[in-house]
């Protein structure tokens, strides 16, 4: 089964870094401008207290460039350690498995590190070369907004 980690350093505590990590405008500034995706109106955060982990909270679309739609995610978090860690594992159109964890950190020097942890397995097994090239690229993407993000010069 394909996995890819990533982790990026941030010079910013880990209560901004969380807030970022589960909050629907963090995850789509990650992701534009390539992609973005749904979520219902008024839907702000991953860590809202009323997520039933375990159970679909909600169709998110994914729109190519922000505009096209091309995916689905049945956001599921199954794991919640708030403030630290979560653990996705939604169906999705084009994967039998998506599972995606995050990891919030404190570094001991008043930064920490956030840590991507993706397992995934396509639906056509002959995808597995092309669906880990195109998770890398996403993650190594959302990373380096991230890192622009809070080095105060955007990517």
């Amino acid at each position: 089964m394909p996995t890819v980690s990533l982790a990026s350093r941030l010079p910013v505590p880990t209560s901004t870094a969380w807030e970022h990590a589960t909050s629907f405008e963090g995850v789509n500034h990650e992701l534009m401008p390539l992609m973005r995706m749904t979520a219902p109106k008024g839907f702000r955060s991953l860590d809202s207290g009323d997520v039933v982990l375990g159970q679909r909270m909600f169709r998110s679309w994914v729109l190519l460039f922000g505009l096209i739609p091309f995916e689905y995610d049945d956001l599921t978090l199954v794991e919640l350690e708030p403030g630290r860690r979560f653990l996705e594992r939604s169906p999705m159109l084009s994967m039998k498995l998506w599972q995606h964890e995050r990891i919030v950190e404190a570094d001991g020097s008043g930064g920490c590190t956030v840590t991507d942890n993706l397992t995934f397995e396509p639906r056509m097994a002959f995808m597995r070369p092309l669906a880990r090239a195109i998770v890398g690229f996403q993650f190594r993407h959302r990373h380096r907004r991230l890192r622009a993000r809070f080095a105060g010069n955007e990517a």
